[in-house]
C-alpha cells in the first residue's frame, strides 16, 4: 500500500496514494490507522484525494478510523472526492456522521481549533 504520513505535532495527515480502497489494501490500512492511534494521535485526516474506487472493505477501514478519533480532536476525509468514493459513502448513508471537507488544509485548520478548545 502506498501512502504519506505527515505528523504535526498531535495530529498526522494520511495521504493514500492509490487508486483503489478495496478488499486488498483495506486491512493494512486499518492496521496501520491502529498502530497511528496507539502513537497518541488525538488526530487524523485521511486524504482521499487519488483514490477512485472503494469497496465495502475499504469503507470498514474509513470507519475503523472513525471510531478511533472520534472521541479525541476528530477524524476527516480531505480532498476532492472521486463521485465513485461520493456515491458509496451516500448510498451507505455515512454522510451524516464523517466530517467529509474538500481540502487538507481545511481539515488541519479543524483539527488546530479543536486542539486548542
Amino acid at each position: 500500500m502506498k501512502y504519506q504520513i505527515d505528523k504535526q505535532g498531535h495530529f498526522a495527515v494520511l495521504t493514500l496514494n492509490e487508486d483503489n480502497l478495496n478488499s486488498v489494501l483495506a486491512p493494512n490500512l486499518k492496521s496501520d490507522l491502529i498502530f497511528l492511534s496507539q502513537e497518541g494521535l488525538k488526530g487524523l485526516v485521511l486524504d482521499l484525494s487519488n483514490v477512485k474506487y472503494v469497496d465495502s472493505s475499504g469503507l470498514s477501514a474509513i470507519l475503523t478510523g472513525y471510531r478511533l478519533w472520534k472521541d479525541e480532536a476528530g477524524f476527516y476525509i480531505a480532498g476532492q472526492l472521486h463521485p465513485m468514493v461520493i456515491k458509496l459513502i451516500e448510498i451507505s448513508r455515512l454522510e451524516s456522521i464523517l466530517s467529509i471537507v474538500p481540502s487538507v488544509e481545511v481539515a488541519v485548520e479543524q483539527l488546530k481549533k479543536a486542539e486548542v478548545a
